[in-house]
């Protein structure tokens, strides 16, 4: 049996690897908008004439215009397509949720998904990410070991100016073994509780722990009760003072 899991870590780029991902960023921006334009042009075109269809463009034709959309993974803009895609679908299945807007650089949170094919997104040593199109390593900084396979990765660069790295894997997860006997459980005066397998569990060790969370909950109460005592207190003090001037 497998899940997706996500798992997310603050990234360390270079100078150099900075410079990258704000192209790729940039890149991605430009490819969404683009399509985007695209897409309500020919909705305009196709609503207005019966006889001509809806344009669902892809990155591809955009890169002979604009050569510079080579330099970055091709999936960071297959990717910036699917997300339009399922914003579009959104939109549609619920209005509230409002027409797809186009990015803007000046957006708090930029990023960009690519995926991982063939070993393109992997860890090093636990201490560097391998990213598609950057020959050098990217430094992270892990909370946890991520289990499984990588899957796709999303690099995003905060208003703080902080990196991070959000990765999807794939783990396998051991189901639990069927068992087909019961158990009943009897709510009982003498006994908290008594499993329909003899197994007891006594009021004493029950009430005991309720026992102890009372008190604590009593003494936090008391030193409220305590504070708001002193704090009428010196109000009524403060008023007499003034009373007397």
């Amino acid at each position: 049996m497998e899940r997706l899991k996500a798992y997310k870590f603050r990234i360390y780029p270079t100078e150099e690897q900075e410079i990258f991902f704000a192209k790729s960023f940039g890149c991605a921006r430009k490819v969404y908008n683009l399509m985007l334009d695209d897409r309500m042009k020919s909705y305009e075109e196709a609503k207005n004439d019966s006889s001509k269809k809806m344009n669902f463009p892809t990155p591809a034709p955009y890169k002979k215009e604009f050569p510079f959309l080579k330099e970055v993974d091709s999936l960071a803009l297959a990717n910036a397509q699917l997300n339009l895609d399922k914003t579009y679908k959104n939109f549609f299945r619920d209005k509230s949720v409002g027409f797809p807007r186009f990015k803007s650089k000046k957006n708090p949170v930029q990023s960009y998904t690519t995926n991982n094919q063939n070993g393109t997104l992997s860890l090093l040593d636990n201490k560097f990410v391998k990213v598609p199109k950057l020959k050098s390593f990217v430094k992270i900084k892990l909370q946890r070991q991520p289990k499984g396979v990588i899957k796709s990765a999303t690099r995003s660069r905060h208003s703080s100016g902080k990196y991070y790295i959000s990765m999807l894997c794939k783990e396998k997860i051991s189901e639990l073994s069927k068992v087909d006997s019961a158990i009943g459980i009897d709510l009982g005066i003498t006994d908290f509780a008594i499993f329909s397998d003899g197994q007891k569990i006594d009021n004493n060790k029950f009430t005991s722990k309720m026992s102890k969370k009372l008190k604590r909950e009593q003494r936090k109460l008391s030193r409220r009760a305590l504070l708001a005592k002193k704090k009428d207190i010196n109000l009524f003090e403060a008023k007499n003072y003034q009373k007397k001037k």
